[in-house]
């Protein structure tokens, strides 16, 4: 009764990768409990998720091919474009959330054009804002730019409003920092950069005031909801979030924070139903309004008794 914070499955969203193919469900093997979906199983495992009680999915593609302007991810019949419209189909009532992105989709594992090895940023937020849009005319209600590109969120916002999509919310990674955490992620979703690295657009994790201005921006931009990533060792960017914006605060528990739990737990070295539980209420407690994690299955089933 006097419990101060409290999670439920409603501030939960579950992360999602889809795959072309049929009958397809390929465990990830740094992610145990994390799979690769087709598009048609992926309708069953969100049709799961909505008995669950949790609100929300958030969509990653395994594209078919890549190419160095990583064109499936804003093509009209891109496997993320047909995964929401089969989802929106199947559970209509799910809100269905898209990573907005180029780094699944390039063949340099970059999430942005590359010129002279460098990312491009101009020439990158059109490809973005393609991308963004070609998922809402899909049907996605959120769609949630994590490129970390200067002007993404305003570029997004006006290709939305100007196609008359005014209704699709935009979840701005606004605090993505360049992690160790997100390692079984690129595993995943088959992404990680063939040459260099992302720290160049993506936050150097020494950095707290930085993250305030970079969520400022994209508010102003025209972002609905902002995120930290990763969660864990960003509890006190979630708490200063929370305190300085009047917008929803989400956090990314990730990839790397997942899998640790896993392994620990698989060795016996701790109790899995006790270390998530106290993560996710951890994170709620920093001010965080929605949680993104791969725990969320369980999670909705543990706190259902």
């Amino acid at each position: 009764m006097v419990r101060e914070t409290k999670v439920s499955a409603d501030d939960l969203i579950l992360p999602l990768f889809v795959t072309h193919g049929l009958d397809v469900k390929l465990e990830i093997p740094s992610m145990p409990g994390v799979y690769r979906f087709s598009v048609d199983v992926l309708c069953k495992e969100a049709e799961e998720v909505a008995r669950l009680g949790i609100p929300a999915v958030l969509l990653f593609g395994i594209p078919a091919e890549k190419d160095e302007r990583g064109s499936e991810a804003y093509a009209r019949d891109g496997i993320v474009q047909r995964a929401v419209g089969a989802l929106k189909r199947s559970v209509p009532d799910l809100v269905v959330i898209t990573d907005v992105c180029l780094c699944e989709y390039t063949s340099h594992g970059h999430c942005g054009i590359v010129r002279d090895g460098v990312v491009a940023n101009d020439e990158t937020l059109e490809l973005i804002a393609r991308t963004a849009l070609s998922h809402a005319e899909a049907g996605a209600d959120i769609v949630a730019p994590s490129d970390m590109m200067d002007g993404r969120v305003m570029a997004v916002r006006e290709a939305l409003e100007e196609s008359g999509y005014t209704e699709t919310a935009i979840l701005s990674y606004a605090a993505k920092y360049a992690s160790a955490f997100y390692g079984p992620f690129r595993d995943a979703a088959d992404s990680a950069p063939r040459i260099g690295d992302r720290r160049g657009y993506q936050m150097d994790p020494a950095n707290r005031r930085e993250a305030m201005v970079e969520m400022a921006l994209d508010i102003e931009e025209g972002a609905d909801i902002v995120m930290v990533k990763p969660a864990l060792a960003y509890l006190d960017i979630v708490s200063d979030a929370s305190a300085e914006f009047d917008v929803p605060i989400a956090a990314y528990n990730v990839s790397g924070e997942y899998s640790m739990v896993k392994a620990a737990a698989r060795a016996g070295w701790l109790d899995e139903e006790q270390a998530v539980m106290e993560i996710l209420t951890s994170i709620k407690r920093a001010g965080a309004d929605l949680i993104v994690t791969y725990h969320a299955k369980d999670a909705a089933r543990w706190m259902a008794g």
